[in-house]
């Protein structure tokens, strides 16, 4: 009777043993990461690929539009995205999620963001306020909107404007372009003090750099309550029961924009994202914590003694 016990336990014990240090099963181990080219969306995505890096995993990081993501995700050639704002990015997930191919956290990574149309402030004290001013300013504007990559959901809801003559801004071209060539375009008109109409959004550190007004009056064209918004993690739809510990990790990856906004300056200054990553962690124990709570590495270590900041 003693021996049957013995091995009851011994079994027991292995069993306990494989939950605990088997947090995930071996093909959790390699990460693929959808990234947009925004700068808010590579910093959350360096900060979760060194954090995964350190715990053991192996993290790929894809650059592509939001639409090749999703569809990525779809066909299980990417594992998850940090990047999904809401709404601007809502009509194009929407298929996706209705045909349950992604899915969403159930919990935003960021809840004060915000997204819609800007003006330099000394432009807004000339009276360019709302969306319905920005007709009244065509000449000074050039007839020009700029907006940010091709295929954006920002730029679908500004050529939807423009194609219905919204606010009459019928005779305006949308200047499609990356995220930095937006800001380089904004950056020259902001120095010469002329007339721009551009695609802004916090958190980012433009909201420090530039004196910027968001514009009101939108009627929900760039989402409701003026164009405020939330950024959501999305994986494909088994994640969470396939690989519980990063599940865990992205549950717990929450922003401020503040913070967000802080963490993307280092990146605009033409530094690496990973060290960028590294160094706040360095700087904000609290963060780390935080972020690693209920988490641990690969092999099923506790997450918050065993994490390895490599490339320091």
């Amino acid at each position: 009777m003693k021996r049957q016990i013995s091995r009851y336990a011994l079994a027991l014990s292995a069993l306990l043993s494989t939950h605990v240090f088997a947090a995930d099963a071996a093909s959790c181990q390699n990460v693929r990461m959808g990234v947009v080219n925004w700068t808010d969306v590579i910093a959350t995505s360096a900060m979760t690929q060194v954090l995964l890096d350190g715990l053991g995993y192996t993290t790929k990081q894809t650059s592509a539009s939001q639409q090749i993501i999703f569809a990525g995700i779809r066909d299980r050639r990417l594992d998850l995205f940090l990047g999904y704002w809401n709404p601007l990015m809502t009509q194009t997930i929407t298929p996706f999620v209705d045909a349950q191919q992604v899915k969403v956290l159930d919990k935003p990574s960021l809840e004060d963001a915000r997204a819609t149309l800007a003006v330099p402030t000394y432009l807004a004290d000339k009276g360019l306020k709302t969306f319905a001013d920005i007709a009244k300013f065509e000449k000074e504007l050039g007839g020009k909107l700029y907006g940010i990559e091709p295929g954006s959901g920002a730029n679908t809801q500004i050529k939807a404007m423009i194609a219905k003559n919204q606010f009459g801004l019928g005779k305006f071209q949308l200047v499609e372009s990356s995220e930095a060539g937006m800001l380089a375009a904004v950056d020259r008109a902001v120095r010469r003090k002329e007339a721009v109409v551009f695609f802004g959004w916090a958190p980012h550190p433009m909201n420090v750099n530039i004196a910027m007004t968001y514009l009101s009056g939108s009627d929900d064209a760039l989402g409701p309550n003026e164009g405020m918004a939330s950024v959501w993690t999305v994986t494909s739809p088994t994640y969470a029961q396939q690989c519980p510990n990063v599940h865990k990790l992205l549950t717990n990856l929450t922003f401020t924009a503040t913070d967000e906004s802080r963490m993307m300056q280092p990146l605009l200054d033409h530094k690496d994202p990973l060290a960028s990553a590294r160094q706040w962690l360095k700087d904000h124990p609290q963060d780390q914590a935080r972020w690693l709570e209920g988490v641990t590495t690969f092999d099923g270590k506790p997450a918050a003694a065993n994490l390895q900041l490599t490339g320091q």
